[in-house]
C-alpha cells in the first residue's frame, strides 16, 4: 500500500464476492464498509488476507452482533460513490495503493489505475459527515488524504510513509480486535500500533490518527506508540469518555517527556515526543555525519535514488566550502530525506539515522530542528 504504487505490499490477492456479516435486528448496528482495490497494473497485494483478518477479528469479538461488514472488491470510482449511498456506513476502510499527493488508486472500467484526488475524496466524504464516524486508509502515503478528509470526518487513519503488507494487515487486525472489544477509536489505534511493536515489526510509527470530538470543539492530532488502553492520557476537561494515548509527531501521549501547550481558539494541544539534547555545534564533525547519513540511506531501494544522490552531492559540495551556508545544507538534507522516507524500508533504518541526524541538526542550528521529526525526535 504505497505512494510508489508499483512497488509496495507485494504478493497476490484474490477476488471474492461482496460479503456481509454480523447482521442482526439491533438498530445500533455499525456498518463497516471495506473497499479493496488492486489494479492490474500495480503490484499485487494481500488484500484478501487483510479482509479475512478483519472479519475474523470481529467475528470472535464479544460485541460481534453490533457490526455488519460489507466488502466491495475491485473498487471503481462509481463503486465508491454508490457504496456510500447504499450502505450508509459508520466506518469506511480502504485497502490498496496510495500515491501520495496524487490520491488513492482505484480501478477504471478496464481494471487499471484510476487515481482519485485528495480534494475529490475530501469533498465526497464531506457529504456523509453525519453518518460516517471513521475512515481508515490502509494505503501508503495516505496521510494527505487523511488530513483532508478530517475536515469533515471526526476520525481518520492514514499512513505517513510506505507500509508493508504484513504491517498493514497486523495493524488492521489489532485495530478491529480492539473495536470488537468495545474500545474507543483512539484506543483501537493504540492497540494496532502496539501490536506492530509486539510483533517486532518496525513500522509502528507509520500509522497516524486524526481525531476530533465535535461536541467539545477540541481537535487532537495523534500518532500513538506503545500505549496500553487504560494507561492513556486523559484531559479531564474533555470528559471521562475521551482518552488519547501517546502521539508520535505532534501529539498527546502517555509516557512522554516534554511540555503541553494550549493555544488558539480551538485549543490544539501539542506534545513533543522522545526529546533529545543536542551537542554543541562546534563539537560536530559535519563531514563525518554527512557520510554516515549517506551510507545509511544508501541501504534503501528507492525509485528516487538519483534525486537522493543529487541532494547529498549538493550538501557535500556546500559543506566543503570554507564558509558553508548552513541553510543550503539544510535544504539539501530536507530534499534527500523527503525522497528517502518514501522508500518502503525507511522504517528499518530510523534507529541508525537518529544519532547522526541529531548531531547534524545541532550543527545546522535551530532553524533546522524540524529535521528531527523525520526520525521521531524533538527538542
Amino acid at each position: 500500500m504505497c505512494a510508489t504504487i508499483f512497488s509496495c505490499r507485494i504478493l497476490k490477492s484474490t477476488l471474492a464476492p461482496d460479503i456481509r456479516y454480523f447482521k442482526s435486528n439491533n438498530t445500533h448496528i455499525k456498518t463497516i464498509l471495506i473497499l479493496a482495490a488492486n489494479p492490474t497494473n500495480t503490484s499485487r497485494l494481500r488484500l484478501d488476507e487483510e479482509v479475512r483478518e478483519i472479519h475474523t477479528a470481529l467475528q470472535r469479538a464479544k460485541n460481534r452482533s453490533l457490526f455488519e461488514i460489507v466488502t466491495r472488491w475491485a473498487t471503481r470510482v462509481e463503486d465508491l460513490h454508490r457504496a456510500l449511498l447504499e450502505y450508509q456506513p459508520t466506518i469506511v476502510h480502504f485497502c490498496g495503493h496510495g500515491d501520495g499527493n496524487n490520491g488513492l488508486a482505484l480501478e477504471n472500467n478496464f481494471g487499471q489505475v484510476q487515481l482519485v484526488s485528495t480534494q475529490a475524496l475530501a469533498r465526497l466524504f464531506g457529504l456523509y459527515q453525519d453518518t460516517i464516524s471513521c475512515v481508515f486508509l490502509n494505503a501508503c502515503y495516505s496521510k494527505d488524504q487523511a488530513e483532508a478528509i478530517h475536515q469533515h470526518i471526526d476520525y481518520v487513519v492514514g499512513m505517513n510513509r510506505a507500509i508493508g503488507d504484513v504491517a498493514a494487515i497486523k495493524f488492521a487486525t489489532g485495530f478491529y480486535d480492539a473495536l470488537g472489544a468495545g474500545l474507543l477509536i483512539e484506543e483501537c489505534f493504540a492497540v494496532g500500533c502496539t501490536l506492530l511493536d509486539l510483533q517486532g515489526i518496525p513500522e509502528d510509527l507509520t500509522p497516524v490518527l486524526k481525531a476530533r470530538r465535535r461536541r467539545n470543539q477540541r481537535e487532537i492530532t495523534t500518532n500513538l506508540q506503545n500505549v496500553i488502553p487504560g494507561k492513556s492520557f486523559k484531559d479531564d476537561s474533555m470528559g471521562d469518555d475521551y482518552k488519547v494515548g501517546q502521539n508520535r509527531s505532534v501529539s498527546i501521549g502517555g509516557n512522554v517527556t516534554g511540555s503541553a501547550i494550549l493555544s488558539g481558539d480551538r485549543n490544539v494541544a501539542n506534545i513533543q515526543f522522545q526529546p533529545v539534547s543536542l551537542p554543541a555545534p562546534e563539537s560536530v564533525d559535519i563531514r563525518a555525519e554527512l557520510n554516515a547519513l549517506h551510507e545509511a540511506i544508501a541501504l534503501l531501494e528507492s525509485p528516487d535514488r538519483r534525486k537522493i544522490e543529487n541532494a547529498f552531492a549538493d550538501a557535500q559540495e556546500e559543506v566543503n566550502k570554507p564558509k558553508p551556508d548552513k541553510d543550503e545544507v539544510g535544504k539539501a538534507f530536507l530534499r534527500a530525506f523527503d525522497y528517502a522516507k518514501r522508500a518502503e524500508g525507511f522504517a528499518f533504518i530510523v534507529e541508525k539515522l537518529k544519532p547522526h541526524l541529531t548531531k547534524t541538526t545541532a550543527w545546522l542550528g535551530k532553524n533546522w530542528h524540524k529535521l528531527l521529526s523525520i526520525v521521531g525526535l524533538g527538542i
